[in-house]
């Protein structure tokens, strides 16, 4: 039997406090409803304020996003693809700027396999984790608050630390990749983002397809001071339109 449409779209909730981001396809196979019913079903959801709409799905509401060792389990193949994708894009950097999140930690997985003889400035404590592995590159971490669920240093003293420095890139994940920048959901977060794409040379944005239209409080730079975004998935129109304009080097991992 049929679930009603108060049932389905509770159980539409219930799925998104356990994954930050849903597909319209894979939420119509499992309730065993249309594509336009799902479709009905989030707009009304979007209206009450109860999720937000992107682009073939949903996410959870501005400004909530899971921590960063839930968003660990989730698209890690293509986090994979993505890093040896970045990898190409800053191999020849010696200063890098690496902020928090669970992909640009992949990419520092990747970065201490193929580089060495380099300097790392981050804030994240899992990005200095993985560079360990590797000897010949240096980590210096910003000093600061620490913020638990980021995992990561945030605050006054770690965006005042960066203004010491100069790097060849800023590399940067994202809660939301929306037509006027990238956005973070942790303004802590946003803050020190800004301050490294302020700092280096060249920026670039690794986020994965659930963020394409998704928005959050902390825009931390509009596309035109971004250099490269490395995605899994060709964007939507307007998003890729905007990067387009702005001149962004759109880096699809494959």
């Amino acid at each position: 039997m049929k679930r009603t449409k108060s049932s389905r779209q509770t159980q539409i909730l219930a799925e998104l406090d356990s994954s930050p981001s849903l597909r319209v396809a894979e939420l119509a196979r499992r309730l065993d409803v249309s594509t336009e019913t799902i479709r009905r079903d989030l707009d009304e959801l979007t209206t009450q304020g109860l999720l937000n709409r992107t682009y073939g799905g949903a996410v959870r509401p501005l400004s909530s996003e899971p921590s960063v060792t839930e968003r660990h389990r989730l698209y890690v193949e293509e986090r994979q693809r993505m890093a040896r994708a970045a990898l190409k894009v800053i191999g020849d950097g010696h200063v890098l700027m690496i902020g928090s999140g669970a992909t640009t930690v992949h990419v520092a997985r990747r970065i201490a396999v193929e580089m060495k003889n380099i300097t790392v400035i981050t804030h994240s404590f899992g990005v200095a984790t993985v560079l360990a592995f590797n000897p010949t590159i240096k980590v210096l971490m910003l000093p600061g608050d620490y913020h638990a669920s980021e995992g990561a240093t945030v605050g006054v003293h770690a965006v005042s630390f960066l203004g010491n420095f100069y790097a060849d890139y800023a590399i940067t994940g994202a809660s939301g990749l929306a037509a006027d920048g990238p956005s973070e959901a942790l303004l802590e977060c946003g803050a020190v983002y800004t301050a490294m794409v302020a700092r280096a040379a060249k920026c670039v944005v690794v986020a994965d397809h659930s963020k394409f239209d998704a928005i959050f409080p902390s825009r931390y730079a509009p596309w035109r001071d971004v250099d490269a975004l490395v995605t899994d998935a060709a964007p939507p129109e307007k998003l890729a339109m905007a990067l387009r304009q702005s001149g962004v080097d759109l880096v699809t991992a494959s």
